[in-house]
């Protein structure tokens, strides 16, 4: 056995970062956390930089899962799966919405047997990783936010028109304009409004640079990265098993274990958490013995009732609406304008000898990079995923809403919509070339089912943890979620139809479905081509989670049945997935996590909320 501390951390994101930040605090405790990728890289603090990101090796561990009922026209037919690999995990990788969820999520959570994560129990948590930053757009809700928090909570600047025209368009569609995150999100009409992101000046905030980069001056704090962990290290002597440390693999390939005085925390997220349950033998013990493992603890529901969200994008040309990739591309400075892609040379040596016209462009994107660098203002400032509408279909979960429909003020490249989003641009339009022309704007209205009926499952394909789990997203399975999903995008276009100024027209209807389906620009759209839509073209919001939830798999304080030692504390302890963006419910996670580990072990943090 190497070195050994009080506690283990696995997984260095949303939830990890957090709780290893906490629990440091206590300069009298040793805390070591491992987490697999590495610093992120500059381009993670852009937030429109975010597509770059993923589909990226060295951030992303690029999963991949089968759709189920959905992905019948994506790319190779697989669902990408984007988990961040890197400090501060998929909280440096994703859109950076900051959305808490509906309180009666977290009180149906309560009321089916997970004591304490009501949600009067869980606010406290919310609030006290909150930097909340008002803004005169947002009508927002100041008694239910945190100020000083260390996540940084935001609107974007400049507020871009679309965005509030959404808003505005969502308004005359039947809801309220309100604080989404405060009790505006109570109103059975449903609420719209701006995003709150996790920026700060513009900048990423991801638990990295709000918890974790403070953190790491601190003597009693050990970061190793480039950690693949590949076991808990568990003992037992017939009665009572342990978890003692973790065993994890180098970047070049030695084997290393370290030792847990106290405690192991899994929070290497809701794929990665039940995969390392799985490796250390604590699963269903028929399904370990097929691929090889040895059975340490019989948990039959480890990596059971994955939850995920999916929306449907609806694109509409926007000239003098949406922001074109053109400027888009400038605001993220002369880089973002170089060869294949932009009119610059790939080397910026060439550039002494460019013309006036590229000279000039060039000039403008330093501009608009610098002013972005020095006042967090700009294009740059914001993922462009800026406006959101919550609201409820009626046709169940009546403990809070059961449909989100997000905005986005661009329409990407071909090359992003096939990349990134694994939709072929070639069968989505009939001339993509000419519809995400770079100096032609849209918008996307992306609707999106958030109570999903279907479970899915992460299950192992073989022993060895650098093979990548198997990811059942069985989207779709339960009918009810296709009939949600229908009524959703029927919601959708009622907001477009609503948009000030007469409407956004159109919407893009792939040629194929069109023809199948018999239909005509200008039409209605049947509710048969709607669903055939979404199953051709639904993708994930990437916002997997309980497949380690209270209940089978951890205990209320999030202890693994049958394992002394070991907690898991992520989105994967989500007793059902929140109605909404779910990594503020992470990083909640990772707060109380952090409180209920210091008060069973007498760790002393700076504040106790609970």
């Amino acid at each position: 056995m190497g070195s050994t501390y009080d506690y283990v951390i696995v997984g260095a994101g949303s939830a990890g970062a957090v709780i290893a930040a906490r629990l440091s605090e206590d300069p009298d405790v040793r805390v070591c956390l491992l987490e697999a990728g590495g610093p992120p890289p500059p381009a993670e603090l852009v937030p429109a930089a975010v597509a770059s990101l993923q589909n990226n090796p060295a951030t992303d561990w690029m999963f991949n899962g089968d759709p189920g009922g959905v992905g019948k026209g994506l790319v190779g037919g697989q669902m990408m799966v984007p988990r961040g690999k890197m400090l501060g995990g998929s909280s440096g990788l994703n859109y950076m919405a900051y959305v808490r969820g509906h309180p009666g999520d977290f009180d149906a959570w309560a009321a089916g047997g997970a004591a304490g994560w009501s949600y009067e129990e869980v606010l406290p948590y919310f609030r006290k990783a909150e930097g909340f930053v008002h803004s005169p757009e947002l009508d927002s809700d100041l008694a239910m936010h945190g100020d000083d928090g260390p996540v940084g909570v935001s609107v974007r600047q400049p507020i871009l028109p679309a965005s509030t025209q959404f808003v505005e368009a969502a308004g005359a569609a039947g809801m309220k304009q309100g604080d989404y995150n405060g009790r505006a999100r109570l109103d059975p009409q449903g609420v719209a409004s701006l995003f709150q992101t996790t920026t700060k000046d513009g900048r990423r905030s991801s638990t990295f640079h709000a918890y974790l980069e403070p953190a790491m001056e601190r003597a009693n704090l050990t970061v190793v990265t480039g950690a693949l962990v590949e076991r808990v290290l568990l003992e037992g002597d017939g009665e009572v098993t342990r978890a003692t440390g973790v065993a994890y693999r180098t970047e070049d390939g030695t084997h290393e274990e370290v030792a847990a005085g106290t405690e192991v925390a899994l929070c290497a997220g809701a794929i990665g958490s039940p995969q390392l349950l799985l490796l250390s033998g604590v699963g269903a013990r028929d399904e370990l013995a097929d691929v090889g493992v040895d059975c340490v603890v019989d948990l039959p529901d480890v990596g059971r009732h994955l939850k995920d969200h999916l929306h449907t994008p609806l694109m509409f040309a926007a000239d003098g609406i949406g922001e074109t990739m053109t400027e888009v591309a400038m605001s993220l400075g002369p880089d973002a304008l170089r060869a294949p892609a932009g009119p610059l040379p790939a080397d910026p040596a060439d550039d002494v000898d460019l013309p006036e016209a590229l000279a000039g462009l060039k000039a403008e994107a330093e501009r608009r990079i610098g002013e972005w660098f020095t006042t967090g203002r700009g294009l740059a400032s914001s993922s462009l995923y800026d406006a959101v509408a919550f609201f409820s279909t009626g046709l169940g979960d009546e403990h809070t809403h059961d449909a989100q429909i997000g905005f986005l003020a661009t329409g990407y490249t071909p090359s992003i919509w096939e990349g990134v989003f694994r939709l072929p641009p070639t069968a989505f339009f009939a001339d993509p070339e000419a519809f995400l022309d770079p100096s032609r704007a849209q918008v996307v209205v992306l609707p999106n089912p958030v109570q999903p009926h279907s479970e899915g499952s992460v299950t192992l394909v073989s022993a060895d943890p650098a093979v990548a789990p198997r990811i059942e997203l069985n989207y779709f399975s339960d009918p009810h979620d296709v009939q949600v999903m229908v009524a959703v995008m029927r919601k959708a276009l009622e907001i477009a139809k609503a948009w000030p100024g007469g409407g956004l027209g159109e919407p893009v209807i792939p040629p194929h479905l069109a023809q199948a389906h018999g239909h005509v620009a200008g039409s209605e759209p049947s509710d048969a081509l709607l669903e055939d839509f979404a199953r051709h073209y639904a993708i994930t919001v990437y916002h997997e989670t309980s497949t380690c939830r209270i209940g089978e798999v951890v205990d209320p304080r999030l202890r693994v049945h049958g394992i002394e030692g070991l907690r898991v504390a992520d989105a994967s302890v989500m007793p059902n997935v929140v109605s909404g963006n779910t990594n503020a419910t992470a990083i909640m996670i990772g707060e109380k996590a952090a409180e209920l580990i210091a008060t069973d072990h007498g760790v002393h943090l700076r504040e106790l909320v609970g």
